[in-house]
């Protein structure tokens, strides 16, 4: 995994600026109204199978497309990937633009699996 050390560091990095929320709170905290999850993973691992009712926008194009998708930057937002790299960054990045409640998902979508909540295609 040495080859991955710059970006273990970037999250590491990230994860001391942010707040982590379990799958299972996650899936709580989503039903009520002012919350969203929002799927930073590409196109492809979101097509294959994702929360239901969470909202694809690509770590690439985040931070393009969340000032318009969701303009009030007080709603809570819960960022999620594959395994939770991705989303702290995503979060982290959410914060500096000045987005108050972001969470991350901790251990991704491996772990909202491994915890047998529901998923879509």
């Amino acid at each position: 995994m040495a080859e991955h050390k710059g970006f273990q560091d970037l999250v590491a990095d990230a994860k001391k600026k942010i707040t982590e929320i379990s799958p299972t709170d996650a899936a709580t905290k989503s039903k009520s109204g002012d919350t969203v999850i929002v799927d930073v993973r590409e196109q492809d691992e979101f097509d294959e199978s994702h929360i239901p009712e969470a909202v694809h926008m690509s770590r690439g194009m985040l931070e393009l497309e969340v000032e318009e998708k969701f303009p009030d930057r007080n709603m809570t937002i819960i960022c999620h990937c594959g395994g939770g790299g991705r989303s702290a960054l995503a979060a982290e990045s959410l914060q500096k633009m000045g987005y108050k409640n972001v969470r991350s998902m901790a251990g991704g979508f491996k772990a909202w699996k491994a915890a047998g909540l529901p998923t879509t295609k």
